[in-house]
């Protein structure tokens, strides 16, 4: 069974979505608080994807989603919220998570999401095991990246961003593209979240954020990889 762990403090809340997800095929591991879940995942370390309520009785989930990004920066991490404001949407992605989910959400389009999360933490056939550009090398059998032999922590959603732009190097990319490619066809959220990834990337690949020279940006367009 793909375990999921479910940190919701709600219990009714809680249920629902455990019940959904079994419905689905996964094995939901529960938490009510950040210290259960911290616990919940040293005692399932194959966990691979988490759901993680942001209002919680002894944290909250960004916090939570500081600490077990930095503890595996592999594991597939959904925010969910009962908060639909933008600047909520971008705290949660910024802090490491790889898609937010606003309550009240539908049981099919959150399945959709754990499902999405799973195929990118399942890894991905690769023609190529390495791509290699100025600095950069990017091993697609082990799915790191290597800036100058250091290597840089990428979550998944980062490192499929990356392999996409690093195959087609000086082609632009539309947002809308990268968004059906790396979150999958049927994904219902926003174009944002694209752009919240590219900032991430940045920040960790850059000599420089705020005038980047390997990620640039194709006004009203998307994205390319090129320097």
């Amino acid at each position: 069974m793909k375990k999921v762990l479910v940190l919701e403090d709600e219990a009714g809340i809680r249920s629902f979505v455990v019940m959904n997800l079994r419905r689905g095929g996964y094995e939901p591991i529960e938490a009510g608080t950040g210290a259960e879940a911290y616990v919940q995942m040293q005692a399932h370390p194959d966990i691979k994807v988490a759901l993680l309520d942001i209002m919680l009785p002894d944290t909250d989930g960004f916090e939570v989603c500081r600490n077990l990004r930095a503890a595996n920066p592999k594991l597939g991490i959904i925010m969910i919220s009962a908060k639909s404001q933008e600047m909520d949407k971008v705290t949660g992605l910024m802090t490491g998570a790889d898609d937010y989910v606003t309550k009240p959400f539908s049981p099919v389009e959150l399945t959709a999401r754990v499902d999405a999360l799973f195929r990118r933490t399942g890894g991905e056939s690769e023609g190529q095991s390495e791509l290699q550009h100025g600095p950069f090398l990017l091993n697609t059998k082990n799915r790191t990246l290597e800036k100058n032999g250091e290597r840089i922590r990428l979550t998944q959603v980062e490192y499929s961003i990356m392999h996409m732009l690093m195959d087609s190097p000086g082609k632009a990319l539309s947002r809308e593209e990268i968004l059906s490619t790396v979150w999958g066809k049927e994904y219902a959220g926003e174009l944002k979240i694209v752009d919240v990834n590219i900032r991430r990337l940045r920040i960790k690949i850059e000599d420089d954020a705020a005038n980047p020279t390997y990620i640039t940006t194709v006004w009203g367009f998307g994205y390319k990889w090129g320097f």
